[in-house]
């Protein structure tokens, strides 16, 4: 564990973003996580309109959407022990190396669209596994601290930037190559990635020989790292409310899709802004005050909708609404110190199948409840719940801490 770096007396440094590409090793892991990232963008815009093409539904055109987060639940719960029980170089190469194949066969000429639905779904399958194989791995090429929080921070932005980017741009590459085209990139991209993982980063042991049920026992069996992994997966629940039924409303206030779109923009728009506040501008220990504080806000500015506002006051809710990610940043300090290093890959691959089937799970009963009640009573109190839930599960953690030792409190830094 590296020394406290918050002496009485002394200032801290803050390392900021660059620090993090001073080391080495994650160069290549950055360069591969931005190469896969834009793979997997460009392949579900290409893969929609190749099946669109073929079968002139609407259905099947969306369907390969949501093929993107179904089988998440079944392979991060399936696949989470391999994260441990294999080196990691090994298992991020080889998971490249099966979404490079599942790309590599969608090209081939004539293959069927049930065909092309089960390749998109084996390569969100191996999804959270490589995820999680990942960011476990940043903690031991950066180290369980501060710059490995700055690392996450980096490899989110990119995922959001290319959520605001990456389909723009991927609809202009099918401007000038046919989808086939433009998927075959996709597999050039996997490649690329599990060749810089391959040959940019070290060799190193599995973390343990031990069962993997053992493990995902351990992982949700521990009071405070089950209330830590709450409190990264339930926020979001309530967050992506908005965004899922943004356009019924739109279309409530009798706006049109162009104002549809930016609003769309406006939540990742403030969720990248409020990382590089918190990751260029405050200090770890300022970071972990702001947790409690950043994270039961983060859902308050959804009650702005009791009121039907315009687009103005719209925008400007969801964009404070992601200002609040910030808090993530602290959160992931949390985390890491509290997850033991035998149990990080599955820990942190469970983390990831949690938040993508959760959210999934959100825009689900979102639709659901609006089907019975006005949109924006739906969205007020989505943002009334979300505060709540982070309430409880903050009081959880302050409980947990103290009955298992270590922090005096997690809403308030302290030496280990």
């Amino acid at each position: 564990m590296p020394a406290d770096t918050h002496a009485p007396g002394r200032s801290t440094p803050r390392p900021g973003y660059r620090s993090v590409f001073r080391t080495r090793e994650f160069r290549p892991v950055f360069a591969a996580h931005l190469l896969s990232v834009l793979g997997v963008v460009v392949a579900e815009i290409s893969l929609t309109v190749l099946v669109y093409r073929a079968t002139g539904s609407p259905l099947m055109s969306a369907l390969t959407f949501a093929l993107g987060f179904l089988p998440y639940a079944l392979g991060g719960t399936l696949l989470a022990g391999i994260a441990d029980r294999h080196p990691a170089r090994r298992v991020l190469v080889a998971c490249d190396l099966v979404c490079a194949a599942c790309a590599a066969a969608m090209i081939l000429p004539g293959t069927p669209v049930a065909v092309l639905l089960a390749l998109r779904c084996a390569m969100a399958f191996v999804a959270p596994l490589f995820q999680g194989t990942r960011n476990a791995s940043l903690a031991d090429i950066l180290g369980p601290s501060d710059t490995f929080v700055l690392g996450r921070s980096l490899m989110r932005m990119v995922a959001q930037s290319a959520q605001l980017v990456g389909f723009g741009l991927g609809g202009l590459l099918l401007t000038v190559l046919a989808p086939r085209g433009a998927i075959a990139l996709t597999a050039a991209g996997f490649l690329g990635s599990a060749l810089l993982l391959r040959l940019g980063t070290r060799t190193r042991p599995a973390r343990t020989r031990t069962s993997p049920l053992a493990g995902l026992r351990a992982v949700l069996g521990r009071r405070r790292l089950r209330a830590l992994t709450l409190l990264f997966w339930l926020p979001p629940v309530f967050l992506v409310v908005p965004e899922a039924l943004l356009a019924p409303y739109v279309d409530g206030i009798g706006a049109g899709t162009a104002v549809l779109g930016l609003l769309m923009c406006a939540m990742p728009v403030g969720t990248i802004a409020g990382e590089l506040w918190a990751g260029s501008a405050l200090t770890a220990r300022t970071r972990s005050r702001i947790v409690a504080p950043f994270a039961a806000a983060g859902p308050l500015p959804l009650l702005l909708f009791a009121g039907r506002p315009g687009v103005p006051l719209l925008a400007a809710a969801l964009l404070l609404a992601g200002l609040a990610h910030a808090y993530t940043l602290g959160l992931d300090q949390w985390y890491v110190d509290v997850v033991p290093e035998e149990l990080r890959g599955r820990a942190m691959t469970l983390l990831s199948t949690g938040l993508m089937t959760l959210q999934g799970v959100g825009m689900a009963l979102a639709g659901l409840a609006a089907e019975f009640l006005p949109v924006h009573a739906v969205v007020t109190g989505s943002g009334i719940l979300g505060t709540t839930v982070v309430l409880l599960l903050l009081a959880e953690l302050r409980a947990a801490a103290r009955q298992e030792g270590g922090l005096k409190d997690e809403t308030a830094p302290a030496a280990k």
